[in-house]
């Protein structure tokens, strides 16, 4: 069979088969930045999209044929699954470091393309290593909350961004959110605690100066979130806000003889994260109540010595505040109850959570420690002022990153709970190149580990 063209009154005829000659292949990359860890358990993928003008995409054949740094992950690290027009690739981490891995598809015609995945690989995890699982998109996770059907939705202390990720899975967020410009802030709220009480979510800012000492106003904003849906079909919209918080907290303590310190750990020139500073990293509703929650403190420690208590400050009208807005600031002011203190070993609060049966869970750490140069331990507590927290777990700290957040917790009476923690590695090295988490280049490098864990007795 052959194919006539017709120009004016001339006429060529070509064989079909130069008619149909295929086309050189194409082969793109859903990004082109992977992270991985050495011996890790269901690490990121990407998805490679492959097609070949005048053939199918089924008979594409796509590999992986060299790496840049073999001591990170050679060629036949690379494993690529799936067929047609779309592929799963994923990399076995050998090493720390980075890799070019140069990914190529051959068509029909003896025609081929490639390109270029960038790879990172972190260290072995020590612990938990069947049970960690990695956040990529950001590395400063900050709080976080259950939104049903195997999914969260998680806070980063470096941005505004909220994303959703699956709790079972290794990976990007499915979805995110960013309330910056509804809420009328220019910087980061450093979003350090969050709390859910039926459709609404409450986050709130650390409240605390700069690392340099520096007031900044937009980490005094606490707001809330209403949720929708549950699951993969969550979904976020913004509810109220208050930009007071910090204001009240310092008035408060100065009235009652400024037994805290406050106003000094607010003062211009002081670091938040110091002893007797000021910083928020916890947030939760007391024990039957929907209006009155507990602000817990990182710093200062009560007295701030080595050995003090953790400090937690009840706001009486918690889901007033949220309604206020920023202008209502100057209408509505926050009620304070009597503050508790909680001997944690002289650890301060990381994070705070209550369960439907009453029962909390403490992520206890270091006031100072951004990372895993200091102990941390979880606590159960019944939330009752004067009853002693108990330690259920040493967490471990032998792999980078500070624990930070728990997503919610099960009940404690039972000889198996598991509870989900997640790290903040923003001051990690993760890839032996002596660069901080949050200052890497591409978000895709950028991780936090969630790591389930079954509490002791």
């Amino acid at each position: 069979m052959a194919l006539a063209l017709t120009a004016g009154s001339a006429a060529l005829t070509l064989p079909a088969s130069a008619a149909a000659a295929p086309g050189k292949p194409s082969i793109k990359l859903s990004t082109g930045y992977l992270s991985g860890a050495v011996g890790a358990t269901g690490d990121p993928t990407v998805t490679v999209t492959v097609a070949q003008s005048g053939g199918g995409s089924d008979p594409l054949k796509v590999s992986a044929t060299d790496s840049s740094r073999d001591s990170v992950a050679k060629a036949g690290d690379v494993q690529i699954t799936g067929s047609g027009g779309s592929r799963q690739v994923a990399v076995k981490a050998r090493g720390e470091g980075y890799a070019d891995l140069t990914l190529k598809v051959e068509g029909a015609g003896g025609k081929s393309a490639t390109t270029t995945l960038h790879y990172a690989a972190s260290g072995a995890v020590h612990d938990n290593a069947a049970t960690t699982r990695y956040l990529t998109g950001a590395s400063d996770s900050s709080a976080a909350v259950d939104v049903g059907g195997g999914y969260m939705v998680v806070a980063d202390d470096e941005n505004n961004t909220l994303r959703m990720y699956r709790r079972d899975a290794s990976g990007g967020p499915v979805k995110t959110w960013d309330f910056s410009s509804k809420l009328g802030v220019d910087s980061e709220i450093d979003i350090e605690a969050a709390t859910r009480v039926g459709d609404t979510v409450y986050w709130t800012g650390s409240m605390g100066n700069s690392k340099k000492g520096k007031p900044k106003p937009d980490r005094s904003t606490l707001f809330t979130t209403t949720v929708t849906g549950s699951g993969a079909d969550t979904e976020l919209k913004l509810g109220g806000s208050y930009h007071g918080l910090r204001d009240d907290l310092v008035k408060w303590d100065q009235d009652h003889g400024d037994r805290f310190g406050f106003a000094d750990g607010t003062a211009d020139g002081q670091a938040p994260k110091q002893i007797d500073g000021f910083n928020v990293e916890g947030l939760e509703f007391a024990p039957g109540s929907s209006s009155t929650a507990y602000v817990g403190f990182r710093a200062p420690l009560v007295p701030p010595k080595k050995g003090g208590k953790a400090l937690l400050v009840p706001v009486t009208n918690m889901d007033k505040l949220a309604k206020a807005g920023k202008k209502g600031a100057k209408a509505v002011h926050a009620t304070f109850g009597e503050p508790v203190t909680l001997d944690l070993g002289g650890l301060s609060v990381r994070d705070i959570r209550r369960n439907a049966a009453g029962q909390y869970l403490i992520v206890a750490g270091s006031w100072a420690a951004e990372d895993n140069s200091e102990p941390y331990a979880l606590y159960a507590w019944d939330g009752v002022a004067g009853h002693k927290p108990v330690k259920r777990l040493d967490l471990p700290t032998s792999d980078p990153g500070g624990w930070e957040a728990v997503v919610d917790i099960p009940d404690l009476s039972a000889p198996d709970a598991k509870v989900q923690v997640i790290t903040d590695a923003g001051s990690a090295d993760l890839y032996g190149d002596g660069t901080e988490a949050k200052e890497l280049p591409h978000d895709e490098w950028k991780k936090s580990r969630a790591v389930w864990f079954t509490l002791g007795s």
